[in-house]
């Protein structure tokens, strides 16, 4: 039997181990009033004398892992049990508390294999996880549906079909003209005429492309240059870019004869005998026509966008053209616009390069949407000019959907299309001169508006919707880019309109138009120049202006808006000069008005 003395020291013992560890976890609880290396330590850090546990990812010290020679007592592993009870209850503490709490009180607790502890580590490392993958990319619900375009290109105006329906023969006429070049010999100018949207210049572009690629099958020098006078509208830049246009044509035929003649060059120096069935009797002869040939090249220099006289440009021009034996085309599309601007001078030089050129040959062929435009060229111009004259009819509906049909089995997946679309968009483009470039437009924007709203292909509704989109663009685009006199004289003219005055006679628009310019301190223009810019905004489409007569009180036109009122009013009075009109009043019995 034990002695009673060796129990009492044993509970003794007891006592004070469980004593000590009152104590160790009552300083676990006080406030840290240790250095920031030591509350480093305790709370993740690690230092060289500290290691990892791998069963619950806390770093711990060489002390913290219990030997066998250290088993706790019963006693203690109930303190231990009772702890690990309320950490597993307290769900709202962190992870980091929770070890935090373990290593205090010593307590091994291995989270990964307690299914209570591990959840809440398991949710924050999802969420974790789906914070650090990418988000959906920008594009990539714009492209998770099926194409509806195969290639919308096709639909543009840039675009040149191998097949033009309904013209062939506006460009069978314009291929037996300019055959001759193909025989050396000088075509006859040409002037094409039609509305917007008629096939000119596709036509007319296919026929070129044609002609070039014909003249290389025969080894006939010909070319055929380009020029949108819309946008090149001076003589200086006509002629510049021609003359730039030739020049580096120049530069390639001479490199490239450079190249074949060098390569003779060398042949020579191993064999005098390659010098046979060339056109050269010695290497000397050889080697001079290189040096005229390099100094050909550094001879041309380019003619820059402004700043030389005009007569030096059009020698550059003519030098450069003249150069090498050729056939020469000048296609001057819109070209109308250049004469408004420019006046005629550049159409009388061209026409008249022929008679000084003795190698090359130039032809020139317009292109207009004004049948009339010839009325204001001087007499010798005209009648060289115009030589040869080809009309391009308006399309009608029919005819449209013969284009459209074509363009849309390129342009679209198979079965993109419902069967209203394509004669729907005809029916439009019909309304407006009968304007292949509408339709195609018409229809593109139709399939961008389907494939913007996620549509499987394009249907009725968007047709009309496109159709809204295209007139709002158009109106605001010419109005919002008219000069401040004619913004004056179309806001005349809907000023009239919104006050129920129907067939507007030009007086009357005008006597409106001189009460706005007095409200805006604008200058006055006579009334002549106001009926040109009704006219001006005849042709653009945004008003009708109709000449009638109105017996001994001689002829005056009667105007009417082409455009939404209101849209129209909302993009003048944007501009910041008309501004002010919203608070005018210029309507006052404007029909028994008479001027000053």
């Amino acid at each position: 039997m034990p002695d009673k003395g060796d129990e009492e020291s044993e509970e003794s013992e007891e006592s004070e181990e469980r004593n000590r560890r009152s104590t160790e976890r009552s300083s676990a609880s006080a406030p840290d009033d240790r250095g920031p290396a030591d509350r480093y330590k305790r709370d993740g850090g690690s230092t060289d004398d500290e290691r990892v546990s791998p069963e619950r990812g806390a770093v711990e010290s060489p002390a913290d892992f219990p030997s066998d020679a250290d088993s706790p007592s019963a006693d203690v592993l109930d303190d231990r049990a009772d702890l690990a009870e309320r950490v597993r209850s307290d769900s709202s503490r962190s992870i980091a508390e929770i070890e935090a709490n373990l290593d205090a009180a010593d307590i091994d607790v291995d989270i990964d294999a307690d299914p209570d502890l591990a959840t809440d580590h398991d949710e924050l490392s999802a969420e974790e996880v789906a914070a650090d993958e990418p988000a959906q990319g920008l594009f990539d619900d714009l492209l998770s549906g099926e194409p509806i375009f195969r290639s919308k290109d096709v639909l543009r105006p840039s675009y040149t079909p191998r097949t033009l329906p309904h013209r062939e023969d506006q460009i069978n006429n314009t291929a037996t003209i300019l055959v001759a070049a193909l025989r050396g010999e000088t075509p006859s100018n040409i002037l094409i005429y039609g509305k917007t949207g008629t096939g000119k210049t596709a036509s007319a572009k296919y026929v070129s492309q044609e002609l070039e690629s014909t003249s290389r099958k025969y080894d006939v020098p010909c070319t055929v240059e380009y020029i949108n006078c819309e946008v090149t509208d001076t003589q200086y830049r006509v002629l510049a870019r021609l003359a730039n246009a030739f020049i580096e044509q120049n530069r390639e035929f001479i490199d490239d004869r450079l190249d074949s003649l060098e390569s003779l060059e060398t042949d020579v120096r191993e064999d005098e005998a390659s010098l046979a069935d060339t056109e050269f009797d010695s290497r000397s002869a050889l080697a001079e026509r290189i040096e005229e040939l390099e100094a050909d090249r550094d001879s041309f220099e380019p003619a820059p966008m402004t700043g030389w006289p005009t007569d030096r440009v059009y020698s550059t021009l003519f030098e450069a053209v003249e150069y090498r034996e050729r056939v020469v085309v000048i296609m001057l599309d819109e070209i109308d616009k250049l004469v408004e601007k420019s006046g005629d001078d550049t159409l009388y030089n061209l026409s008249r390069m022929n008679t000084g050129l003795d190698t090359s040959r130039v032809s020139i062929m317009g292109i207009s949407n004004d049948l009339k435009f010839t009325d204001f060229l001087d007499p010798r111009v005209k009648s060289s000019l115009g030589e040869e004259e080809i009309v391009f009819p308006p399309y009608d509906a029919n005819q449209l959907r013969d284009i459209l049909a074509h363009r849309s089995d390129l342009a679209f997946e198979d079965g993109a299309l419902t069967e209203d679309v394509l004669p729907l968009c005809a029916a439009f483009a019909a309304q407006e001169h009968g304007d292949a470039r509408r339709a195609l437009d018409l229809l593109r924007t139709a399939g961008e508006l389907a494939e913007r709203g996620g549509a499987d292909g394009v249907a009725e509704g968007h047709v009309r919707r496109a159709q809204e989109k295209i007139e709002l663009d158009r109106v605001v685009e010419v109005v919002r880019t008219l000069p401040t006199q004619s913004k004056l004289v179309l806001y005349a003219i809907v000023s009239l309109e919104h006050n129920g005055v129907r067939d507007i006679t030009t007086g009357e628009a005008y006597n409106i138009y001189r009460r706005l310019c007095t409200e805006i301190d604008a200058d006055v223009l006579t009334q002549r120049r106001v009926t040109d810019l009704i006219s001006e905004l005849d042709m653009l489409g945004i008003v009708n202006a109709v000449v009638v007569s109105k017996g001994r009180y001689g002829r005056t036109k009667e105007i009417s808006l082409s455009v939404s009122t209101d849209k129209t009013e909302n993009v003048l009075l944007n501009d910041s000069r008309l501004a002010g009109l919203r608070e005018a009043d210029p309507l006052v019995q404007s029909r028994f008005d008479r001027k000053d």
